[in-house]
């Protein structure tokens, strides 16, 4: 397949750069600073997605058979990235005809508000008694900002007409790739604390083929 890979130079991004590229796929990847990529087969393209120009876009999304967005802001200072970096990768792709979005989220996020859901739902259906009265209250109050920015970019994504996918992973660790992990579509995993960066690399590989995952969040979780 024809890949593009946003934000390919971060922790999830550079692995989906990685698995793609192993699996023998043409992959674009684009990133803001090129030197913190390492040395890749892929054809690399320069853009900010905070200030994006949307000509690069254009080149980046042109002809691609999907497009992969590990979007997602560093620090308090940059929420805001993944919503307006995703709506311009959706003009993009609008614009060129590419069909095919899937981004990272982030488990959290079906419980909070914003513009597009106003009122989500209290909790989340899959969520255990720990997770909703204890942990996903106090990383939203110490994330809120980043949450808030995600939400935004899922409803980005339920606005733009093309054929997307939310992954949402739970909590994320720096261990190895297995392939094995549970899913869940449009809400969270019983008793799923953890899963790799590289796991969710691999789910969102996966899911480009599952026609069931199209406009579907898609929870991933040991």
């Amino acid at each position: 397949m024809r890949l593009t890979i946003f934000a390919a130079s971060g922790g999830i991004g550079r692995l989906l750069l990685h698995q793609a590229t192993d699996a023998g796929h043409d992959v674009t990847a684009v990133v803001r600073d090129p030197g913190r990529l390492p040395a890749t087969p892929a054809r690399v393209l320069t853009a900010d997605l905070a200030d994006p120009d949307p000509a690069t876009l254009r080149a980046a999304v042109e002809g691609a058979d999907a497009v992969l967005s590990a979007l997602g802001p560093v620090s308090k200072a940059e929420a805001g990235v993944a919503w307006r970096g995703t709506d311009a990768i959706v003009t993009a792709m609008r614009e060129t005809g590419a069909r095919r979005l899937v981004a990272v989220s982030a488990a959290p996020v079906g419980t909070v508000p914003s513009p597009g859901r106003p009122h989500p739902p209290r909790h989340d259906p899959g969520d255990g008694l720990v997770l909703r009265t204890l942990a996903y209250p106090l990383l939203k109050a110490v994330l809120r900002a980043h949450y808030a920015d995600l939400a935004r970019m899922e409803d980005v994504l339920r606005d733009s007409g093309l054929d997307w996918t939310a992954v949402r992973p739970v909590y994320l660790s720096d261990k190895p790739v297995t392939g094995t992990y549970r899913t869940a579509h449009d809400q969270n995993l019983r008793h799923g604390t953890s899963i790799s960066r590289a796991d969710v690399a691999h789910c969102m590989l996966a899911v480009l083929t599952r026609p069931a995952t199209v406009g579907r969040t898609v929870s991933v979780a040991y």
